[in-house]
């Protein structure tokens, strides 16, 4: 009987700590989010969820032409403009080969130092960030003028300047060494096809001692895992074809809790907001994953179609959360649409839209279908391919005397052509069977086959 008194006069359980800034902007976010999703249902009549390409268009070429004044606090950052808005032009299939290209070539070649790299603007010192802003948009560009733009042999002495002691890459001369110095290096050596072993060399082990307990990849040893950061370790070494240097078990485990249950759209790191940006960041981790998995050589049942994330509450949280209504995508909602925000998320969609085994899977009407970007240098995956030819067929690259033995990453060049081949085969699967395709009732969500 004490016992059971005792038992009575006790507190309640705490099934959670007092409120917080960081809880009450959590409950909030969902509230907006849910809401969004509430708007659709009671104002759609019906019908499918779109994804407003020509809105959207349009307002990413009028930011292609002109930024206003405001946007002058980003001078740095001109590259960076560039490649967002025409990969978010090229995955909505609005950029056109036939205006862009010569203008993109024109400017860039502007930023690029006589040293080697690219910077900020023109005039302005090398830095890795803008150097893979660039090299992506010579790639989105896909013209043979705009690939000549690049000094190759400058370029690859300007990556090697950058190469730290610890095994990664600084971003510019005496600047800070951190994981989107190496990813940035790396991609643009595999996409230039001047990948070599000396730059490869000590990059695996860096990484992996950025990887922490949580499973994730972190900016720096010792700090915790972040989205951003782990997509940049990830790819780093999946284009290089070193993923099993990381505990690829451990990081599908952290980046599966990622995924927001109410929002559907991903967070960057524990006890964060969700953010669309997030939506390629996070959501392209799933796809390297599965190639690391297969790189490893480990005994894992991969599965032949997903990557074990829910692609169908991803893009409804784009779809109805982040579109802005007068163009462009944002954050989340109660912000405003920018051209970050607008380029990964729609990277994301992207990525979760095709999956392993060639098919697609596409919330809403099938017009919301995009193009299909690289997991491993976000351009579109017919660019990636498309360089080749260009770049395989250029003489040795020889740098102060050195002819030098340089390719494309074997896994970039591994995943494409699965990718391409995965493609294909479904296309065939599609013409042979004519079967209709599956439309959820109800649900917004169709499974589309590839066009």
């Amino acid at each position: 009987t004490t016992s059971n008194q005792d038992s009575e006069a006790m507190d309640p359980v705490v099934l959670d700590a007092p409120p917080t800034i960081t809880s009450q902007e959590q409950q909030s976010t969902e509230a907006n989010v849910v809401q969004c999703f509430k708007s659709f249902l009671m104002s759609s009549g019906g019908q499918d969820i779109l994804l407003n390409r020509d809105l959207h268009t349009t307002w990413l070429k009028k930011g292609l032409q002109s930024l206003p004044p405001n946007f002058s606090g980003l001078d740095a950052s001109r590259p960076w403009f560039i490649y967002w808005i025409t990969h978010a032009m090229e995955v909505l299939g609005a950029y056109d080969e036939s205006i862009w290209p010569s203008k993109v070539a024109s400017f860039l070649a502007q930023c690029q130092d006589p040293s080697g790299g690219f910077g900020g603007g023109p005039g302005q010192l090398p830095h890795l960030a803008p150097t893979y802003a660039a090299v992506s948009a010579l790639v989105v560009a896909g013209s043979e003028d705009a690939y000549n733009v690049v000094d190759r042999e400058k370029m690859y002495g300007f990556l090697m300047r950058m190469k730290s002691p610890t095994g990664g890459f600084r971003m510019h001369d005496e600047g800070e060494t951190d994981m989107r110095g190496s990813y940035c290096a790396i991609a643009v050596a595999s996409m230039l096809h001047m990948l070599t072993d000396e730059l490869v060399e000590g990059v695996p082990e860096y990484v992996r001692r950025c990887q922490t307990w949580e499973g994730g990849i972190a900016g720096e040893e010792g700090l915790e895992a972040h989205g951003g950061y782990s997509y940049c370790g990830l790819a780093t070494l999946c284009i290089a074809g070193k993923a099993a240097a990381l505990d690829l078990h451990a990081f599908l485990s952290w980046v599966a809790h990622k995924q927001m249950s109410t929002e559907g759209g991903f967070a960057g790191r524990a006890n964060k907001l969700v953010d669309s940006c997030y939506t390629f960041w996070q959501g392209a981790i799933f796809p390297l994953l599965h190639e690391a998995f297969r790189q490893s050589g480990q005994d894992v049942a991969l599965p032949s179609s997903n990557t074990w994330f829910s692609p169908g509450p991803l893009q409804t949280y784009v779809f109805l959360a982040c579109q802005h209504n007068s163009g462009g995508l944002k954050d989340k909602p109660m912000k405003s649409a920018d051209f970050y925000h607008t380029c990964y998320s729609l990277s994301g969609v992207a990525v979760s839209q095709y999956e392993v085994d060639g098919n697609t899977f596409v919330v809403g009407n099938s017009s919301n279908l995009l193009r299909q970007t690289d997991i491993c240098y976000n351009v579109l995956v017919e660019k990636a391919e498309r360089k080749c030819r260009f770049f395989e067929a250029l003489p040795p690259l020889v740098v102060d005397g050195r002819k030098l033995e340089t390719s494309e990453g074997a896994g970039a060049a591994t995943w494409r052509r699965r990718a391409l081949e995965a493609a294909r085969r479904a296309e065939l699967e599609k013409s042979q069977t004519s079967s209709p395709s599956y439309t959820g009732q109800g649900s917004g969500v169709q499974a589309v086959p590839v066009e």
